[in-house]
């Protein structure tokens, strides 16, 4: 049996509409954040999330420094977020200047409107093809009141956005 082409692949995963999330991280090299399609929680006890990061994407030479990542999950008020950290590259602005964070512990950034944010310790870094999987260990969560709904923005909500480069 062969691989599957990409063509082949994408009649499968065609009309999946994921959520998207903005992942931040802080190291030596800067910090950096990118709109992130491909995230997953990977076990219930203990908790455990998984981001991948692109390896075209100026994010993920920030976050092979980091030890830890905030993982933002975006709702559909969130699309101005989405446009900053996906429709920008961080090898040409400082995509911080334009919203509102601060920083959160080990100094990674938190976009303080997302009102869904997780920080996460790297216990593991999995190359996955084009991606570079993160798994995180959750040490810091917050969930304002009124986020737990299903209106999170999702890929086919953020298609209108140019990307900084490709992924």
């Amino acid at each position: 049996m062969r691989p599957l082409s990409t063509e082949e692949f994408d009649a499968f995963v065609d009309g999946i509409d994921y959520p998207v999330f903005v992942v931040t991280a802080a190291s030596a090299a800067g910090r950096a954040g990118c709109l992130v399609g491909f995230a997953t929680q990977t076990s219930i006890s203990p908790p455990r999330l998984m981001v991948c990061l692109s390896e075209a994407n100026h994010t993920l030479e920030v976050a092979h420094g980091a030890a830890y990542l905030a993982v933002h999950l975006l709702d559909s008020a969130d699309h101005p977020l989405a446009e900053v950290f996906g429709g920008e590259t961080g090898d040409e602005v400082d995509k911080f200047a334009a919203v509102a964070w601060e920083e959160g512990p080990a100094g990674v950034p938190l976009l303080t409107d997302c009102r869904r944010r997780l920080v996460g310790r790297v216990l593991l870094r999995i190359p996955l093809g084009d991606h570079v999987g993160h798994l995180l260990e959750p040490v810091s969560v917050v969930a304002e009141d009124g986020s737990g709904g299903s209106d999170v923005l999702t890929v086919r909500q953020a298609m209108d956005i140019e990307p900084g480069h490709p992924a």
